[in-house]
């Protein structure tokens, strides 16, 4: 970081950046993946990533559908299965983006609330349930982990809320996957025993290739009509599908990256688990959500941008007074928690001059 940079923590970006073989692709990029489209519609497959994830996943590549980033995804199934005066049911304490998605097709947002835990938050699954029944949504939209609160879902809830949900699309977004849960298993389980859901990941997050803006979603043996929807006969933006490819052949070092994001989130416990006033959720993502003292959100904020570093500060009505922090490498931590630090003396002895 130069003295005149920013230090951008308020982002979800991985700024550990991706792995070594996704610059070997950039560096190797020829006329023919710029100026030619891809011929794997020939071969009956979507794309020569489709292909793989499928393998990877154990799932039938008719099911994977490709897009740009898990966002891009999201907007595909809601369109196609949302209509005027349909409901989406999604969480409240969450995306904005989810809320407004409905009223791009004249749908109408319903909303369930996540509850404060003692360390985390938590999803009321009773409550969920009552809600659905009440109000029979056409869409289900789950976030797990969720932004901005970091907890995910237990696979066991999951699987009674799906059960729960079979009238409707459930859509699952894992955008924050693999910070806390790498393994593979639960998509291709949950895919061939929901016909009804669909799974959302990118490559934005735990791969560090939000710039490629590619995602992919799983989707259940009766949703056809979404993989239509999606599909894309001249193919997909070639190189990004390379740097996929080549973020897929290094899994030892982004599993090295998230232990790094582990011990480093630790770190944020510790630290604010010991500073009066201010309360952290523990979090499965490469975030963490922090509640602030209400008379020094403003004054943090300022300091932070003295310091040229930038962090989440909400305006929403269920998180005033509380700041996301993306966790950036541990050398960017340090600096910011040395600055929050700093901001807690120096507040401390203005009280007690």
């Amino acid at each position: 970081m130069t003295p005149d940079s920013i230090l951008y923590l308020n982002r979800n970006e991985n700024l550990y950046g991706p792995a070594p073989r996704c610059f070997e692709v950039l560096r190797s990029i020829t006329l023919n993946e710029l100026s030619v489209y891809s011929r794997d519609f020939a071969r009956g497959v979507k794309s020569s990533l489709s292909e793989r994830l499928a393998s990877d996943l154990k799932i039938p590549e008719a099911q994977l559908l490709l897009g740009e980033g898990s966002e891009d995804l999201l907007k595909q199934a809601v369109h196609c299965y949302l209509g005027p005066g349909d409901k989406i049911l999604c969480p409240a304490q969450s995306w904005w983006y989810y809320r407004a998605l409905a009223s791009e097709v004249g749908g109408e947002t319903v909303t369930y609330s996540l509850k404060v835990g003692k360390e985390s938050y938590l999803f009321d699954v009773d409550e969920m349930i009552a809600l659905y029944q009440k109000t029979s949504p056409r869409i289900v939209l789950i976030a797990s982990p969720n932004n901005p609160t970091g907890n995910s879902f237990p696979d066991d809830q999951l699987r009674r809320l799906v059960d729960s949900f079979r009238e409707s699309i459930v859509i699952l977004d894992e955008a924050y996957w693999g910070f806390g849960d790498s393994t593979a298993d639960r998509i291709s389980a949950f895919a061939e025993e929901y016909r009804n859901l669909i799974v959302l990941r990118t490559f934005s997050k735990y791969y560090a290739l939000a710039g490629a803006r590619i995602g992919f979603a799983v989707a259940g043996k009766s949703l056809g009509r979404l993989t239509k929807f999606a599909a894309r006969y001249l193919g997909y933006n070639r190189i990004s599908e390379a740097l996929a490819l080549a973020a897929l052949d290094s899994a030892e070092y982004y599993k090295s990256v998230r232990k790094e994001m582990v011990k480093d989130r630790e770190q944020y416990y510790s630290f604010f688990d010991n500073l009066s006033g201010f309360k952290i959720f523990r979090s499965d993502a490469n975030f963490v959500l922090v509640r602030i003292p209400s008379d020094k959100a403003q004054l943090l904020r300022d300091f932070l941008v003295d310091r040229k570093i930038q962090l989440k500060f909400f305006s929403e009505p269920e998180f005033q007074n509380h700041i996301r922090i993306t966790i950036g490498t541990r050398d960017q931590n340090r600096l910011l928690l040395q600055a929050i630090s700093d901001f807690s003396s120096s507040s401390s002895k203005e009280l007690h001059p």
